[in-house]
């Protein structure tokens, strides 16, 4: 039987891959290319590559879910809303829009039978999940572990509501030109590659601060330590 699960296990992502195609391409195409190509061109080519990767990494990695599924809408909004030629300030709310309903879906899901907790934080990608249920089952801890995901959620969801007040304050200081412009789109490429340094990085702190809290949580409440906590890569033949 443990032959077969690393089969099972979604691929890793790309980051490297991720960055290029949602980050540095589009910012380059809508900086520079905008007066070249026209406005509503540079626009189009440039949401395609975050489209594009969408798509190629679902069907890579096979790992459809919620939040893949809100970001491809939201990159499919920023072209709508560029096309529909809408003020700035709607760029703003729909950036603030897309990490809020994460935020307020994780916290809802945690009454669920997936809580999306353990897709971001307890997942069998990072935590040896049998063996940490099991020690917590034999020392009867289960109800306090849920108290502890429940934490861990809320902490989560904050992330994504200080990333939403950031997309919004950051779009709301870049973004002055009206869509269809090359000052708008030269705008929108200043936003996307600041949001990794303004954004990203803040609610990653803090979901490592919360993944850490999470660790800790598990090895007083399972006995276990770290090491048999966290998933061991198969050993090589």
């Amino acid at each position: 039987m443990s032959a077969t699960t690393p089969a099972t296990q979604p691929k890793r992502e790309n980051l490297l891959l991720n960055i290029i195609c949602n980050v540095a391409v589009p910012s380059l195409i809508l900086s520079k290319l905008s007066d070249r190509l026209g406005a509503k061109t540079a626009l189009i080519l440039a949401l395609s590559f975050p489209l594009a990767y969408g798509l190629y990494d679902l069907v890579k990695r096979r790992n459809f879910n919620f939040i893949a599924a809100l970001g491809f809408t939201s990159t499919l909004a920023t072209g709508g809303l560029g096309l529909l030629k809408l003020a700035p300030f709607w760029f703003a709310v729909k950036e603030a829009v897309v990490p809020s309903l994460i935020g307020l879906t994780i916290v809802l899901s945690q009454w669920t039978q997936k809580p999306l907790v353990r897709t971001f934080l307890f997942s069998d990608q990072v935590i040896d999940v049998p063996r940490v249920e099991a020690a917590l089952a034999e020392r009867g801890q289960l109800a306090a572990f849920q108290k502890l995901l429940l934490s861990a959620s809320w902490m989560l969801a904050g992330s994504f509501v200080i990333s939403a007040a950031l997309n919004y304050g950051l779009a709301r200081y870049l973004i002055k030109a009206m869509p269809d412009t090359p000052e708008f789109n030269a705008q929108l490429g200043q936003m996307t590659l600041w949001s990794w340094p303004v954004i990203v990085v803040p609610s990653m702190a803090i979901m490592l601060v919360a993944l850490w809290r999470l660790l800790k949580g598990l090895e007083w409440l399972s006995g276990l330590k770290l090491d048999e906590i966290l998933r061991q890569p198969p050993e090589k033949k």
